[in-house]
This record gives structure tokens, sequence and C-alpha cells, in this order.
């Protein structure tokens, strides 16, 4: 069975620690790189890499989980670097032609666009290998095995490397094994059912750790799970209530923010602003509020 080693590289996004992780596996083959993090920290990623005696030349291999600009922002650059970047099938196109997802974007973060997620090259389609659920990915000796978990995102794959996964933002938002977890549910594609199907199939198979995007390695893997499944239900369920009773969008933000502000008792005010930088409550709410306007807010969870 060949031996790896994981180490996780802090991108320091906007120059706060523990917000954003690549990973590193240094297999018998080589390094593979999980997770690219944005353009704008590239740079990071650079120094990070060069703590382990690499360059960006000595990878031949980036997975990603899905396509957001926190996670696959600077695939492009990568692939310009000669890697070949594996990606869930239904966000290679978007890496190829990222038009539609830079528009998109654009329109959410206006002129912070470019100091949040720097830039968003195109990947050119012969280095993208777009996975299928259960597609095994073999580099540096190992292999990943793509599991395809919608949810989140219809292009979310997590990675399977023996006892161990790669979660992107299946397992939610947890920085450094803190207590605290926040669940990232933006629009549009934020969708209640299938994130619950994908967290009980990536719990069946009783992974020993969990690598988290945002932000690094959980060991209390079914605790964490059932904290999840949990959260994921009751935030739904309170911004259903909050609709239900004639509230406007601003005041289901604020809602939230009191429930989420009472569930962070006792993390420092560094600790939240952290949380605040990785996964902004008012967008998680309007991915939901936008899955009960599909649905209706008389729909049981």
């Amino acid at each position: 069975m060949p031996s790896f080693a994981i180490h996780h590289l802090d991108l320091r996004f906007q120059n706060s620690p523990e917000g954003i992780a690549a990973y590193l596996v240094i297999g018998p083959g080589g390094p593979v790189l999980v997770e690219t993090g944005p353009g704008s920290t590239v740079p990071t990623l650079e120094q990070e890499l060069a703590r382990f005696g690499l360059t960006p030349a000595d990878v031949h291999d980036v997975l990603v989980t899905h396509i957001h600009l926190d996670h696959a922002g600077a695939a492009g650059w990568w692939a310009q670097q000669g890697a070949r970047i594996h990606v869930h099938h239904v966000g290679a196109p978007h890496l190829i032609d990222p038009s539609r997802l830079l528009a998109s974007a654009q329109r959410i973060y206006g002129e912070m666009m470019k100091p949040l997620w720097g830039e968003f090259l195109a990947v050119p389609a012969g280095q993208v290998h777009a996975l299928n659920d259960g597609d095994v990915v073999e580099a540096a000796g190992l292999r990943f095995t793509a599991l395809d978990t919608p949810g989140h995102a219809r292009h979310h794959m997590v990675y399977r490397l023996e006892d161990v996964a790669f979660t992107g933002d299946l397992a939610g938002i947890r920085l450094s094994a803190r207590p605290y977890t926040r669940m990232p549910t933006p629009p549009p594609e934020f969708d209640l059912a299938t994130w619950r199907a994908s967290i009980a199939r990536v719990r069946a198979l009783r992974f020993k750790r969990l690598y988290l995007t945002h932000f690094g390695a959980v060991d209390d893997v079914d605790v964490h799970w059932a904290k999840v499944q949990a959260l994921l239900a009751e935030v739904v369920e309170r911004v259903r209530e909050a609709l239900a009773s004639g509230a406007e969008r601003e005041a289901v933000v604020a809602r939230i923010e009191a429930w989420e502000d009472a569930q962070q008792s006792g993390l420092a005010e560094a600790d939240r602003a952290r949380y605040a930088g990785v996964g902004p409550i008012g967008m998680s709410v309007d991915g939901v509020i936008r899955y009960w306007s599909k649905r209706g807010v008389g729909s049981n969870l």
C-alpha cells in the first residue's frame, strides 16, 4: 500500500490565518495539490510549497472539490504552470470558459472582486480532467476516488484517499477544530435534500480523518458529522420560520446573525472575524431564501 503524507498549506486569505487551506499530498511519485485557493493567494501558496522544497513546476496534478473562487480560483494559474486540473464534470466547462462564472461573481462582489479573489484564468481544455462519481485519479503513485456530493453546489466532489477524505464545503466551516461550526449555504445551488444525502453517503464510509478547506483536519469525525447534520437542518428551518412570519431579507439575516452569535459564545473576536471572512452569513441566508422561494415556506424539511 503506497504511503503518503498530507500537509495543510495556510493561504492566509486576506492576510488572516486559518481561513482557506490547500493540501499538499506527497506520495511515492511526488506531490499532488488538493484545492488551489483564490488567485489572490498564489504568492502565499508558492511560499508554502517552498517550505517543502517544491516549486509549482513540481506539481503535475491539482484536484479541486468545486469551482467556487475560494477553492478553484487559481486553477488557471496552475494550468499555466503545466498542471492537470481534476474537477467535477459539471464544473469543468466553467474552468475552460469562466465568463459566466466571473460575471456572476462580479455582480456579487463589485469593486471588491479583484482584491478578494485576484485573477481567475481559463484552463485549457486539454488540461482539464472532468470527473464523474467514482472516477479514480491516479497521481503521484496514489489513487484518489471522486465522490459526487451535491448540496452546497451541483459541481461538488469529495476526494477519498484510503481512510481520509478531502471534504471541500460538505463538512461545513470549522476552523482548526474549534468547537464552533458554520454551514455555508450560498446561492444559487444550495439544496437541503441532496446535501443531506451527500453527508449520509460520506459519513457511512467512516473515514478516520476529514480535511476541511475551511480549515484543517477533523479527527472527531462522527461527532462532527452529527453536528453538521443538525446545524444544516436548524439553519434552514430558522430561515423558513422567519420568512413565514413575513420578515424581509434584512430581517431574516439579522435573526440568523443573532442565532449564530449565540453559537459563537466563547470564541475570541479574531476567531469570529475569521469565520465571517470565509462564511459570510448574508450570503448563506440568501442561498436558503432562494431554496425556500422554489419550494414554498409551507413545505416540510
